[in-house]
């Protein structure tokens, strides 16, 4: 199998294992709290990152790279996962699925709008439209396609899907500076975290979860928090032209609403598939100028 081949393989892993994301999130939570789910996803996925660190004999490297830049892996670490994963499981335990996937995946518009405002880099009249393009597909799902908003959504839950989405932006932010090796640096943020999280399960919840509970925890940090950024950072390090490699994430967010019929028994409403389908409409709209010019080359 080519390289091109291969990126192409790796990226549609991730995007089958991000598509389970929102259900797995949603169908956990149903036997677990926020704080275990955390904790027991923690454990699995530092895991999982720790393994190609031990197999490609990085130990020592995972050392100095602490000893280097702990204050930046303790802050960053706290980001992701700890804050992001606290503020996204506190949405999607309070929002229907359907409703807290498509609001958090507008983060990619969060970016580049804080890239603007933090990094100095330029808006465009691309990045301009398609930012209103999205959150009118975001008010779209808040509505449920009605008028007015007495819709029953929590508008807690939707504010905490719309925090998650800057959370992870800044997270992002952090992660253009940063210059350790990212899967190194990855399983630092990982390893980090692990004790933290274990505080605050201990202090605001318990270590005792049924087996089923347990098991969607880990399926969560093996698959959502481990492999897939394995997976996704080999696809783009494999691929020719990473932005056709990224345009694969669009079908990860259909692909998810039909899991979530499929499994949570959710019914999906007409307006958030209208919704969703105007948002990654905005999130192509944005990203048309690297397709055009990278079809050039």
């Amino acid at each position: 199998m080519s390289d091109h081949s291969k990126a192409y393989f790796y990226a549609l892993l991730t995007v089958l294992f991000w598509s389970t994301v929102a259900t797995a999130f949603k169908w956990s939570l149903q036997y677990l709290d926020i704080w275990q789910l955390l904790f027991f996803a923690c454990v699995s996925s530092s895991s999982v990152l720790l393994v190609p660190v031990l197999l490609q004999k990085n130990l020592l490297l995972l050392w100095q790279q602490w000893l280097a830049h702990w204050k930046l892996t303790l802050l960053i670490g706290l980001i992701n996962p700890m804050i992001y994963y606290i503020v996204l499981f506190a949405a999607y335990d309070r929002l229907p699925a359907q409703i807290a996937q498509p609001v958090n995946y507008t983060w990619a518009i969060v970016l580049v709008l804080m890239s603007a405002l933090f990094l100095g880099q330029k808006l465009t009249r691309f990045d301009l439209s398609a930012t209103f393009i999205c959150y009118a597909g975001v008010v779209i799902i808040a509505t449920q396609g009605s008028l007015s908003w007495s819709v029953d959504v929590d508008p807690w839950g939707l504010a905490l899907a719309m925090i998650s989405t800057l959370i992870w932006a800044s997270y992002w932010i952090l992660n253009m500076q940063d210059i350790r090796d990212q899967r190194v640096a990855m399983c630092l943020n990982f390893l980090v975290a692990l004790p933290i999280t274990g505080v605050g399960c201990a202090l605001f919840s318990d270590f005792q979860v049924n087996l089923t509970g347990l098991a969607g925890a880990l399926y969560v940090g093996v698959f959502e928090m481990g492999l897939a950024f394995l997976f996704w950072s080999k696809a783009l390090r494999l691929a020719a032209n990473a932005s056709r490699v990224s345009t694969l994430i669009f079908l990860s967010p259909f692909l998810s609403l039909y899991l979530i019929h499929l499994v949570l028994g959710e019914e999906i409403h007409p307006a958030t598939l209208i919704g969703l389908t105007v948002i990654v409409a905005g999130l192509l709209l944005q990203q048309l100028p690297i397709i055009i010019w990278n079809r050039s080359q």
